[in-house]
């Protein structure tokens, strides 16, 4: 089969359980190549379970999950998927290295631990800088850098390899308030000018919808998923039953407060 796969992920059926409480219920998921799509929901709804299911960390207990067209259980081309956890809030900021460095770490696989870059390499780790606007940082310590500024870098570690699939586990964690919209705008660019396929958890739904092409609603179950318009028409009743309780979602077409979850 060389025709190129339609749907980077499959997942087919998934139920996950910890020990005896069902955490996923009969997640049928698929993410088309070059979305970019919010999975959201309440704390507790299974975002993080699904996450680590589709990385390989977590085997489901019933149903299959695709990558790339592969069955997950005999994929091996991991260097097609970058990852970025909640690190920005957790990061030890007297770590001794330069942000040029970090990001140069995201080619260990390609180039050997303990091997010089080359001049290709460190123009890869100048562009992936670029795309995530930090170039000018490059020689700055990662650990003088805000939250932001250093999960922008952290993506472009995870950027430097060419990954075809970007997974970002709550990247907003320990980013200014003021400056989460443009960290989103930055990650829509990303999804259009490098045709870069994006997986985002997050619980900013207000902030999202003029960004993301799809999304997920998750609590336990997979309560909605499609195009984001389609998304936006949902009944704020609709969302309540996802959430368990009433919610309010702001959209930021045409206002530039910060919204989200009221």
């Amino acid at each position: 089969m060389n025709h190129e796969i339609e749907h980077i992920i499959e997942i087919d059926n998934v139920s996950f359980r910890y020990e005896n409480r069902n955490v996923l219920e009969n997640i049928n998921l698929s993410i088309p190549r070059g979305a970019f799509l919010g999975l959201v929901g309440p704390n507790g709804s299974g975002k993080s379970t699904l996450l680590k299911c589709i990385l390989g960390i977590l085997k489901p207990k019933e149903g299959t999950i695709h990558l790339f067209g592969t069955d997950i259980r005999k994929f091996k081309d991991w260097n097609k998927i970058g990852y970025v956890s909640q690190k920005a809030n957790s990061f030890n900021s007297g770590f001794p290295a330069t942000v040029f460095e970090v990001v140069s770490m995201g080619l260990v696989s390609k180039v050997g631990l303990f091997r010089f870059l080359n001049k290709s390499h460190k123009q890869k780790v100048y562009k992936a800088l670029q795309d995530v606007g930090m170039a000018e940082f490059m020689n700055r310590n990662i650990g003088e850098l805000s939250g932001g500024q250093q999960q922008r870098v952290f993506i472009a570690r995870a950027l430097v390899s060419n990954p075809e699939l970007l997974i970002l586990d709550e990247p907003t964690v320990g980013v200014d308030a003021g400056n989460v919209e443009n960290f989103y705008t930055m990650l829509a660019e990303l999804n259009k000018n490098l045709n870069l396929t994006l997986l985002l958890v997050t619980h900013d739904i207000g902030t999202i919808t003029d960004k993301v092409t799809h999304v997920a609603c998750l609590n336990k179950y997979l309560h909605f998923h499609g195009e984001t318009e389609t998304f936006q028409q949902l009944e704020e009743r609709d969302l309540a039953l996802v959430y368990g309780h009433h919610i309010h979602v702001l959209n930021h077409n045409h206002d530039h407060s910060h919204g989200g979850i009221q």
